[in-house]
């Protein structure tokens, strides 16, 4: 009795050790989001005590590496949380097959979601991105922001040849961005300095206050804080002998086209070039943003009513009260008017509330650009893409360019380009999710635009 119990206990053993070992490993899934498909890898595997976990990858989105906890495997049951993104996963391991089969649900939706197993982790295709050696000089260098007490670390690239060279600095969008403007497998700003150099054109990028190798703290700080570090980039170029000191300019992209402009409405500059640039208000920048989003992914007119309705309360909460306890408290009173009963999970709360409370926020939901846009007079290069719903193409460009011929400035182009989204990728519907499945990383339209622009104005 006692030996036939302990081999069932051994065989019972040797099972559930099997069946851990057999999910272990890269899984491939696909999450259909709309018209778009969201491509994942979940990687499982095994702690030092013989414990699962697992990390997953949306490739698409560019989120790598988001941890999981509560994993468990009981009798092929397969479970998961991602609180990152408030999300969960339920499916049933079948060793047989190589399958998971299940759904995964966040914000009170569930969506099938199948994995399958991966031989390898997933290579993202990006052709555009340069490959050393390259043809010019490549510098990592750092600078002072003395009024902030910060050190900036970027890369400037140099042309070779007998200088002195025009130069750009480069200004990234908005969120803690490296000197690359990385996104979804992308590096634009690798790509746009790349082809820039190649034209004579020396480029400084560099990472954001509190990313990868700069100092400071981006979560305490504002536009007008980042307008500090781009002018620090500036006066480090005319510190150099290879820089043409004259022949300095800015190239911001989005939120970083509004930092662009503040800097240059108040320090002479050769030029500047505002890729996908608001031109209202940035509550309405959000509040069409939202709308542009909702509507391209699908989503019932009515629940796009019901959440732009509750962002223009949600933001009024921000202006009102800067205690993030109270943001919480009055965020939560006005969730189930547009929920119900479908209550975000906690994560997605905490996350919401810790954005409404930033100084960033703040300062942003009211920041005008036309103000600043009026005071440009060195030449300037607004351009956009027809499908961007980040920064939706008509009203901004429109209302940038109004501002810019209102001030007076002579030398003003205005481009919108057909096809291309808010990285300026040749797109099919121009949403956020659909970027990291384009493998182009920048149109050749666009950086011939810029470059061929640039080149008349500094020669």
């Amino acid at each position: 009795m006692k030996n036939s119990l302990l081999a069932y206990l051994v065989l019972f053993a040797v099972s559930v050790a099997s069946a851990q070992t057999g999910i272990v490993g890269v899984w491939e899934g696909t999450l259909s989001a709309g018209p778009s498909k969201l491509r994942l890898q979940l990687h499982v595997r095994k702690d030092v005590k013989g414990n699962l976990t697992a990390a997953l990858d949306s490739l698409d989105q560019g989120a790598m590496g988001l941890p999981a906890s509560g994993v468990t495997l009981k009798d092929g049951a397969f479970h998961f949380d991602i609180p990152s993104v408030g999300g969960s996963y339920d499916g049933k391991f079948d060793e047989r097959y190589g399958d998971i089969v299940g759904t995964w649900s966040q914000g009170g939706a569930s969506i099938q979601l199948d994995f399958q197993r991966s031989r390898k982790p997933v290579a993202l295709a990006r052709p555009q991105t340069p490959v050393r050696p390259f043809p010019y000089i490549e510098q990592e260098v750092t600078f002072a922001n003395k009024a902030a007490g910060i050190t900036l670390a970027g890369t400037l690239t140099i042309p070779r040849g007998t200088g002195p060279f025009p130069a750009a600095v480069l200004i990234s969008g908005s969120g803690p961005q490296d000197r690359d403007e990385t996104i979804a497998g992308h590096k634009p700003f690798l790509v746009l300095s790349d082809h820039l150099t190649r034209q004579g054109i020396a480029v400084l990028r560099f990472d954001d206050r509190g990313k990868g190798k700069s100092t400071g703290n981006l979560a305490t700080a504002t536009m007008a804080d980042f307008s500090g570090d781009a002018e620090a980039a500036v006066a480090y170029l005319r510190s150099r002998k290879d820089i043409q000191a004259a022949k300095i300019g800015l190239i911001g992209h989005s939120e970083g086209a509004s930092v662009a402009s503040m800097l240059a409405a108040r320090l002479p500059m050769a030029f500047i070039v505002m890729m996908a640039p608001p031109g209202v208000r940035g509550e309405d920048l959000l509040l069409s943003q939202t709308a542009a989003l909702m509507n391209g992914m699908g989503m019932p007119v009515e629940q796009i009513e019901k959440t732009v309705a509750f962002n223009k309360r949600a933001y009024a909460i921000a202006r009102q009260e800067s205690d993030p306890a109270a943001i919480d408290r009055k965020v939560r009173e006005i969730l189930p008017e547009v929920m119900g009963d479908q209550k975000p999970p906690e994560q997605v709360i905490k996350g919401q509330v810790k954005t409404l409370a930033s100084p960033w926020f703040r300062h942003f939901l009211d920041y005008d650009p036309a103000p600043a846009l009026k005071q440009l007079r060195c030449p300037a290069l607004a351009m956009i893409g027809e499908k961007d719903m980040q920064v939706p193409a008509d009203e901004n460009v429109n209302t940038v360019r109004a501002a810019l011929l209102a001030g007076g400035n002579k030398d003003v182009e205005t481009v919108k380009l057909p096809g291309l989204n808010h990285l300026f990728q040749t797109a099919g519907t121009g949403l956020p999710m659909e970027y990291g499945q384009i493998e182009e990383t920048m149109a050749p339209k666009a950086l011939d635009l810029i470059s061929g622009w640039i080149l008349k104005r500094v020669r």
